[in-house]
C-alpha cells in the first residue's frame, strides 16, 4: 500500500506542477493587513498623499512579512506527514475508483490522458489544500 500512496502523491505533484499552483499556509492575511493598515494610517496623517505613501510602505512590509511562505504545491505535498498523505490518498482514490496501475508512469499516463479525470483530481487536490491545510492557492502566470 505504501507504494500506491507514494504514486498518488507524485501524481498530485505532477498535476499541481502542470497547473503551476503555489500555496501559502499562513501569512497572507498578515501581509494584507500590514498594507491596508499602513495605508489607512497614512491617510489619517497625510491625506491622499499619505494613503499612497502608507500603502507603498505597507505593501513592502507585507511583502517582507510573507516572503518565503509561498511554496510550489509539489513541495507542500511532499512535506505532508503520513496521516495527511493518507487523507489526500483517500480523497484521490474516491475519485479514481477502481483504476488499476502498475507504476507511476502508467498512472500518470492514465490520468493525464483523461481530461475530465484530470480536472476532477486537480479540483480535489485544491479542495484538500484549502480545506485540510487552510492554505491559499495561487496560480503562477
Amino acid at each position: 500500500m505504501g507504494q500506491r500512496i507514494n504514486d498518488v502523491m507524485k501524481l498530485c505533484c505532477e498535476l499541481s506542477a502542470n497547473q503551476q499552483i503555489k500555496a501559502t499556509v499562513k501569512g497572507s492575511g498578515k501581509g494584507a493587513a500590514a498594507a491596508g493598515g499602513l495605508a489607512f494610517a497614512g491617510g489619517l496623517i497625510g491625506g491622499p498623499l499619505g494613503i499612497a505613501v502608507g500603502g507603498a510602505v505597507g505593501g513592502l512590509l507585507g511583502c517582507w512579512m510573507t516572503s518565503g511562505q509561498f511554496k510550489p504545491l509539489p513541495q507542500i505535498i511532499m512535506e505532508l506527514n503520513p496521516q495527511q498523505q493518507r487523507k489526500l490518498y483517500d480523497d484521490v482514490m474516491a475519485i479514481m475508483g477502481d483504476i488499476q496501475w502498475t507504476d507511476l508512469i502508467q498512472l500518470t499516463t492514465l490520468v493525464m490522458g483523461n481530461v475530465a479525470l484530470k480536472q476532477q483530481l486537480t479540483a480535489a487536490l485544491i479542495g484538500y489544500i484549502t480545506k485540510e491545510l487552510q492554505a491559499e492557492v495561487h496560480y503562477v502566470d
